[in-house]
C-alpha cells in the first residue's frame, strides 16, 4: 500500500512539474528590455552573427564565410582563397550589423506599443510588417554570402568542409551543388599551400 501511494505521489509530482513548465514558459521574460529578444539574441544581431538564419544554405552544402575562415588550415585554403573569403565575411558583417540594429529598434518599438497600451490593429500591422521585411532582408544577406562562398572553394574543399562540420562523412558521394570552382583543383596536391 505504501509503495502504491509513493508511486502515485511520484507520478503526480512529475505531472505537476511538467504542467508548471508548460504553463509558464515565458516566466522571467517580462524583465527583458525588449520582451521578444534575449540579451544573447541582441548581442548576436549587433555582431552580425547568423543565428541559424542561413541553415538552408549551410546544411545543403553552401558554407558560411566565417566557418570557412575558422577551418582555413584544415581546408588547405590558398592565400587567394583566404583573401576572397575574408572579403565576403567583411562585406557580410558590414551589411548585417546595421540590419541587426534596425531589427532591434523595430522590436523595441513593437514592445513599446504594448507596454504603453497604444497598440492598434493599424500600428500593429505596420510594426510587424516592418519587422518582417527586416528579418527577410537580414536572412537574405546571410544566405547570399553562403551562396558566394561556394564559388571560391573546390569540390574537395566543400566535401572536406561538410566532413569537418559533421554534415557528411567526407566521401565523394556527398551531394554538392554546381559551382564554378574558379579554376581551383578538385583536391589539394601534396605539400600545397591550399
Amino acid at each position: 500500500m505504501i509503495i502504491k501511494i509513493a508511486a502515485v505521489g511520484t507520478v503526480a509530482l512529475t505531472i505537476g512539474t511538467g504542467l508548471a513548465q508548460t504553463t509558464q514558459p515565458y516566466a522571467g521574460f517580462q524583465h527583458r528590455s525588449i520582451k521578444a529578444l534575449s540579451d544573447q539574441q541582441m548581442a548576436d544581431l549587433r555582431a552580425g552573427r547568423g543565428m541559424g538564419l542561413a541553415l538552408a544554405a549551410e546544411l545543403n552544402g553552401y558554407p558560411g564565410p566565417l566557418h570557412v575562415l575558422d577551418l582555413a588550415d584544415a581546408l588547405s585554403l590558398s592565400s587567394q582563397q583566404r583573401v576572397r573569403v575574408r572579403e565576403l565575411y567583411d562585406a557580410m558583417k558590414a551589411e548585417t550589423i546595421p540590419l541587426g540594429e534596425t531589427l532591434i529598434s523595430q522590436e523595441a518599438a513593437l514592445d513599446r506599443l504594448f507596454a504603453d497600451r497604444t497598440a492598434t490593429p493599424t500600428t500593429l500591422a505596420d510594426a510587424t510588417a516592418a519587422i518582417g521585411r527586416t528579418e527577410g532582408t537580414l536572412r537574405f544577406a546571410h544566405l547570399k554570402y553562403h551562396l558566394a562562398a561556394i564559388e571560391i572553394l573546390s569540390a574537395y574543399q566543400l566535401r572536406r568542409y561538410a566532413e569537418l562540420r559533421g554534415y557528411a562523412n567526407g566521401d565523394r558521394s556527398t551531394p554538392l551543388h554546381h559551382h564554378s570552382g574558379a579554376g581551383v583543383a578538385d583536391s589539394p596536391t601534396p605539400g600545397s599551400s591550399r
